[in-house]
C-alpha cells in the first residue's frame, strides 16, 4: 500500500477486519473507505502478499471493484480485500468455483 493517508487507512481497515472476522463480528467498512483502499492497490502491493490469483477475477458485489481476469470469485469488497492480502475467510463468505481455495471451514461453537 502507498504511504500517507491512503496507506494509513489501508492498514487500519485491513487489520481491523483481521480482528473482526476472526471474532465473527459483523463489521461493515463504509463504502467510501473501501473505495479509497481499493483505489490505492497496485500489482506491487498485491504481489507482496503472494496470493495466487492466476485465472481468477475478483468481483465485488457491493462497490464497483474488480481485479484480475478469469473465473469470477465474488463477495463483498472487504472480503476480497482480505483475499488480496492473503487472508483466509470463513466458508460461505465468497462465491465462485475458487471460493474454497480462499476459505476455511467455520468452527462449531463451543
Amino acid at each position: 500500500m502507498e504511504a500517507g493517508y491512503a496507506g494509513a487507512l489501508s492498514h487500519d481497515v485491513i487489520h481491523g477486519l483481521d480482528i473482526t472476522v476472526a471474532l465473527g463480528l459483523d463489521r461493515i467498512v463504509p463504502a467510501d473507505r473501501m473505495r479509497m483502499v481499493l483505489g490505492a492497490l497496485s500489482p506491487k502491493n498485491v504481489n507482496f502478499f503472494g496470493v495466487d490469483l492466476d485465472g481468477i477475477e475478483l468481483r465485488a458485489d457491493d462497490v464497483d471493484f474488480s481485479y484480475g481476469s478469469g473465473s469470477v470469485l465474488a463477495g463483498s469488497a472487504q472480503d476480497l480485500l482480505l483475499v488480496l492480502c492473503g487472508r483466509a475467510l470463513p466458508a460461505g463468505s465468497l462465491r465462485g468455483d475458487a471460493a474454497e481455495r480462499f476459505t476455511v471451514p467455520v468452527s462449531p461453537s463451543r
